[in-house]
Order: C-alpha cells, then structure tokens, then sequence
C-alpha cells in the first residue's frame, strides 16, 4: 500500500502536467514507458509480498487438511478472495494520485479504464505469486521462479521489442503473457482513439495511428483486452486453489 502511494507520487512528479502535451514519439514513449515501469514495480511487489505470507499459511493449511477442519480448496478460495478489496484499495490510491498529476485525459471512460487496467494487473501479479507457492516446495524455490517469471513477462510485453518485429516463431508468447495485455490497455484506452498528429520518426502521423503501426494497437480491440484482463486473475487465482489442494511438499 505504501509503495503504490509513493510509486503514484514519483510518477506523478516526473509526468507532472505531460499526459496531454504531446509533441512527438519521445513525448509518447515517456508517458508509456513510465506509466508500465510503474506497473510492473508496484506488480512485481505485489507478487513477492505474496511468497513468504502463502509460504508459511500453507504450513497451517496443512495441519487443516489433516485434522479435517474444512476443505482446502475452502481455504485457498478464501486467501484468493481476501486480497480483492486490499488490491482494489491499491489500485485506487494509485488512480487518485497520479491521474490528475499527470493531466490524462479526463473522460470517464478513460478514467474507468485506467483503474480497471491497475485493479486487474495488480490482481494478476498477486495472484501470480500465489499460484508460483502453490507450485514450489519451500520459499527459496518460489522466489527464483518469481524471478524468472517476471523477467520472461516482461521481455515479451512488447515494450522492449513491439509486437509487430517479434520474431514469428516467439510472437505466440507475446499473446499469452499477460503484460502484453497491461501495455496493450494502458495505451489504447488512453490514446487509441486521438488523433493528435505527433512527429514520429520524421514524418507527421496521428497518435492512434502510430500507435496501431508501431505497436498493433487497435482501439477496437479495447473488448477483447478488458475480457482477457479479468480472465488472467481467475485463471493464476484457480490455479493456486487447485494446486494448493492436490499438492502437498510437507517433510515427515
């Protein structure tokens, strides 16, 4: 909670007041690149402060399971459900401060999208972390799949490489990871639909426009991401239930 508040205000230091003054590709790189570092950071945190918390409640899950006291996909549905409103409490501060801070554009619509876009990525990242425990046997295991795990996510987000000069035999793991998602929502709900010409690369173009050509960022696609961004969460939360049930790496 602490970092997202101070993560808002560093982001809304360094973009104070840019989120609309958008001259050229630069302009649009820094508010892209800024806004998913800050993502991945408060994600990435997300993830780890998960490890050792589900580590030693799986211990006490344990001893459940084996005196009776309820069912284990019971318990693990209750830690997936517990971490909603704390999430959702994250994500808010985080819209609250660095919304108007940077100056995005102020619709509804778009400001909707901005926190449904931190709510989900922040739950994946949580929940990430708990299917990552579910599926290591002590915490040292989990804290290097975690490792390895987010910089996989993002290598293949299409930031570093956009998706559109992804090598075709690796483009299929841009598709399935989700921060090709995040980027994807970040930047298509709030620029998708301007048409604002910037100099990009030497040549005058709209921002959608260099956005769909640079990227392969529709704003038309914008259904398919919000559906893909709720299915992520559900699908690393029903893993850890699953796994934390079946699985069991207690030493006797």
């Amino acid at each position: 909670m602490i970092l997202a508040m101070v993560s808002s205000v560093i982001y809304g230091a360094l973009l104070w007041n840019k989120g609309q003054k958008l001259d050229n590709d630069q302009d649009l790189f820094n508010i892209m690149g800024s806004t998913y570092v800050f993502m991945v950071c408060i994600g990435a945190s997300n993830l780890f402060s998960a490890l050792p918390i589900i580590t030693s409640q799986r211990t006490i899950e344990y001893r459940e399971r084996f005196v009776g006291m309820y069912s284990s996909k019971v318990h693990s549905l209750a830690q997936v459900i517990i971490e909603i409103p704390y999430v959702f409490l994250e994500a808010t501060l985080f819209l609250i401060i660095s919304y108007p801070t940077v100056n995005l554009y102020g619709s509804a619509f778009k400001v909707s999208w901005y926190c449904y876009n931190i709510f989900c990525t922040l739950l994946t990242y949580k929940y990430m972390g708990m299917a990552i425990v579910s599926l290591s046997p002590t915490y040292q295991m989990a804290s290097v799949f975690g490792s390895y795990w987010i910089m996989i996510v993002n290598l293949f987000s299409g930031f570093l490489i956009p998706q559109p000069v992804l090598p075709k035999w690796w483009v299929w793991f841009y598709w399935m990871v989700p921060t090709s998602w995040v980027l994807r929502g970040l930047l298509t709900s709030q620029y998708g639909d301007i048409n604002k010409e910037i100099i990009a690369f030497g040549e005058r173009k709209t921002i959608s426009t260099f956005l769909e050509n640079h990227y392969g960022f529709k704003h038309e696609d914008l259904p398919l991401t919000a559906i893909l961004l709720c299915a992520y969460p559900i699908f690393f939360a029903s893993i850890f239930t699953y796994f934390m049930a079946k699985l069991n790496f207690q030493r006797r």
